[in-house]
Parts: C-alpha cells; structure tokens; sequence
C-alpha cells in the first residue's frame, strides 16, 4: 500500500469506535470448488451465505447498500452477498474529498460521464461500470481480530485462483504508480485488473472487491485526468482488464464463477423495504 493511511484500498477502513477484526476464516470444506469464506461456528446461526441484489440501482445507493447491511443485518444471516455490473461510477474515498483538486476530479469523471460518489472504505479514487464485477460480502459478527490482512490475502488468492481458471494470468501484488495501491491487488501483463478494500466496524466486516473485466480504456478515460487533479502519482498504462489477456472472458462468466466459489445457486433473496428505504433515493 503506497499512502499509510487507515482507509486504504488493500487496508481496512476501521472506525476509531470499532474493537477491529474479525472472526475466524474457515473453508467451507465443499470439494471441488473455491473455499466460501464462511466464519466458524456452531449449526443454526444462520445460513453461510445469501444472496441478495437491488435491481435498478444506482453508484449512490450501490455504495450504500453495503454498510447498511453490515450494520442491520439481514434476519440471521451471518454472510450476505452481492455480485453485480454496476453504472458508471467514480468512487471517491473521504481522503479524496480532502484533496485541493477534489472538485475539480468530480467535475472531470462527471464529464467522462461517471457519477462521483463517496464510499466508506479505500484510500483513493476507484472508477468501474458495465466492464466490472463488483462482490460486496457482508460477514456479521461481534467477535473479531485485529488484523485484516489475512482476510486480504484470502480473497485475493481466492479471485487469482478462479480468474486463473478463466484462462487470465492473475497475480497478486501491486503496480507501480496504479490507481488506489493496494498490497493485495490482481495484476496481469503489468496492469491492474482487480482491487479490494474492507471496512471493519463492532458489527463485522464489509469486504469489497471490483474485478475489471472489460473496458480498461473507458476507465482509463476518467482516471486519468482526475488522478491528475487530485495530485496522486499515476500511470495509466497500469489500468487493465481481464480481457486484455483472455480475450474470451465475459462479465457472465466472471460472475458465474464467483457464485461458484461462494458456493452461492438460486435466486437473489428480496431485500425487505424497510431496508430499501434507508438508502438514499
């Protein structure tokens, strides 16, 4: 992680009221898959793993939609998941908002035609779109460690191993001068295709990962001149795709295989309105 700052992307974003961590990562134990990252725990504590989605959202309630379930919950279920292709959105982080050039980088990826928004976790700006596959996973526990980084190192071997599988040369480590650095990042050829950023509060974890499928230069478009405002060292050669080197690859079938490695099938679960309500319109 290049800037040493609490919310960056390969760190954890954690409030100055949270105890830290979180409990104890476990396969889970279903052979001939990707291990689902489920917590230990006795039977009846809840489902491992429900999906949910919110058709026909948008960047400000799709960065919010995360928090809110890591703070009410869903009935029992410990971890809730969200695989989805969102709009064009720029992903400011709050260090960004701090930044002299932070309006004028709002004003730059607003003219590449990508809504500014600000999330809660990561160190610096982070744009994706239709090209992307973003994983929200939601893991509610009031135990906790202190120590994020083997939660990285999980996720990130965990979505190496699958985007090798789909033909894509994912290594874990970061580029020099890429956008929001991050220790745990996926590069292939030199570029970065995967980043990933958590928040950890009293009420659990909230793990975010964007893999970039597609569309590299359509991101490059709008990070460049914002990086730029923002006064950040950036190179943009360094902002890839998974299509760059496994021309076949597709959204559906990076998103297929997520689900697999989650050990996720079915339908998405309805989310409640009371719940839909407490996003922002």
């Amino acid at each position: 992680m290049t800037p040493a700052d609490p919310t960056g992307h390969g760190r954890s974003a954690v409030p100055a009221d949270s105890p830290g961590g979180d409990p104890a990562l476990v396969p889970a134990g279903v052979p001939g898959r990707d291990p689902a990252v489920v917590p230990a725990g006795a039977p009846g504590r809840g489902p491992a793993v429900v999906l949910v989605d919110l058709p026909g959202s948008g960047p400000a309630q799709d960065v919010a939609l995360g928090p809110l379930l890591l703070r009410h919950g869903l009935g029992d279920a410990r971890d809730i998941l969200r695989v989805y292709s969102p709009s064009p959105t720029a992903a400011f982080s709050r260090r960004d908002t701090l930044r002299p050039g932070y309006a004028r980088a709002a004003a730059a990826v607003r003219e590449g035609n990508f809504l500014p928004v600000i999330r809660p976790q990561g160190g610096s700006l982070a744009a994706y779109d239709r090209g992307s596959v973003v994983v929200d996973h939601v893991h509610r526990s009031g135990s906790s460690l202190s120590d994020p980084g083997p939660r990285f190192r999980h996720f990130a071997e965990m979505h190496a191993a699958m985007l090798v599988r789909l033909g894509v040369p994912a290594r874990i480590g970061p580029v020099p001068r890429e956008y929001c650095p991050g220790e745990y990042s996926l590069h292939a050829a030199g570029a970065k295709i995967v980043g990933s950023a958590q928040r950890v509060t009293r009420d659990g974890w909230l793990f975010s990962t964007v893999i970039q499928v597609s569309g590299a230069a359509r991101l490059r478009a709008v990070l460049t001149p914002a990086y730029r405002e923002l006064g950040y060292d950036f190179d943009p050669s360094t902002v890839g795709a998974a299509e760059d080197t496994a021309a076949a690859v597709t959204v559906a079938a990076v998103t297929t295989a997520v689900l697999a490695a989650y050990g996720v099938s079915g339908p998405a679960v309805t989310l409640p309105a009371v719940l839909i309500a407490g996003l922002p319109g």
